[in-house]
């Protein structure tokens, strides 16, 4: 994996106001940081996504809207071509991914396994 490499993860306009919402409230405005993190129940090898405001020394995967969102180069595979998106609704709201090539989705939407 290559610094150079494009991921094009995509943001949707409710994700990007999200996140800058975050970030600003975080003091880290124009800026959030995208993780996958590994399932600590069980051993099925789901990973769910996890957003920070700043950059965590990441590196810039996608821009829009004023956000900037940052991942660790070795998370790029996983994150590629996928989108981000954001829901809300009287219950709260939630960020969801869409879910890559060869894995299952998760059924809280924030997290796949690869198959």
């Amino acid at each position: 994996m290559t610094m150079t490499e494009i991921v094009n993860l995509s943001i949707s306009q409710t994700a990007a106001s999200e996140l800058s919402r975050q970030a600003s409230f975080g003091g880290s405005p124009g800026e959030m940081f995208i993780d996958l993190i590994k399932d600590d129940i069980g051993t099925e090898g789901w990973m769910h996504i996890k957003l920070k405001p700043g950059t965590c020394s990441g590196s810039p995967i996608s821009r829009t809207e004023g956000i900037t969102l940052y991942a660790d180069t070795k998370k790029f595979s996983l994150l590629k071509d996928l989108k981000l998106d954001y829901y809300s609704d009287l219950s709260g709201g939630g960020f969801l991914i869409s879910t890559p090539k060869n894995a299952k989705r998760c059924a809280c939407g924030s997290g796949f396994k690869l198959l």
